[in-house]
Order: C-alpha cells, then structure tokens, then sequence
C-alpha cells in the first residue's frame, strides 16, 4: 500500500509562486501525476512523471510554468508552479500508478491506483 501527503497548497497571488510536495511512504510504483480540481469542474490531469527515466509530461494549459520533479532519495515529487493564474485554483491531488500502458492514458483517473487527499490552492488578488 503506497501513502501520498500532499503539502505546501496556499493563498498566492496572481503571477505568484508555489511549490507543492508529495511525500511517498514507498517507491514501487512506475508513475506519479498531479491533478487538480475546481469547484463545479471534473478532476483533471495536470502533469505526471515516470520513476523509471523522469520522463514528463504536462497539460496544454500549464505548460511553461510549472514544473514536476521527483527527489529519489526521499521518495517525493515536487510541483513547481510559476506565474499562476486564477485559473489555476483547487484541490490539487498527488497520484500514482502501479503500470500504465498506453501514453494517452496518462491523464485518466481510473489509471491511478493510489491517491493523496490534496492540497488547497488559491490564487487570487
């Protein structure tokens, strides 16, 4: 059973800085994504991250401003948000995934098999 806990959410202002962090318990899985979720709106995929080689891949709509990495030795994954838009604003949740096999599968919900409880970002003035 892997554990995801999600930090570092917060009230930031448009064009502002966060940086999200994604503590994992183990390492065994072969992805981890970040979506999010606004008020009203289905839950999206935003970026996601393969242990194997740290290959990623991003969203159309946050592309050029935020950043996933993964830090081996503690066993968590970063979200570095730039210039952040209101837009921009939810729940944002860690996930991860044991296998996924095909590349447009790797924004579907149903892929991941482990999910944090997320963490609250606002962005507004």
């Amino acid at each position: 059973q892997v554990q995801l806990v999600e930090s570092g959410g917060g009230l930031v202002q448009p064009g502002g800085s966060l940086r999200l962090s994604c503590a994992a318990s183990i390492d065994t899985v072969q992805y981890y994504a970040w979506f999010r979720q606004a008020p009203g709106k289905e839950r999206e995929g935003v970026s996601v991250i393969r242990r194997v080689d740290d290959v990623t891949v991003y969203a159309d709509s946050v592309k050029g401003r935020i950043t996933i990495s993964r830090d081996k030795a503690n066993n968590t994954v970063y979200l570095q948000m730039n210039s952040l838009k209101p837009e921009d604003s939810g729940v944002y949740y860690c996930a991860a995934a044991k296998v996924i096999y095909y590349e447009r599968k790797f924004f579907s919900l149903d892929e991941y098999d482990y999910w944090g409880r997320g963490t609250q970002v606002s962005v507004a003035s």
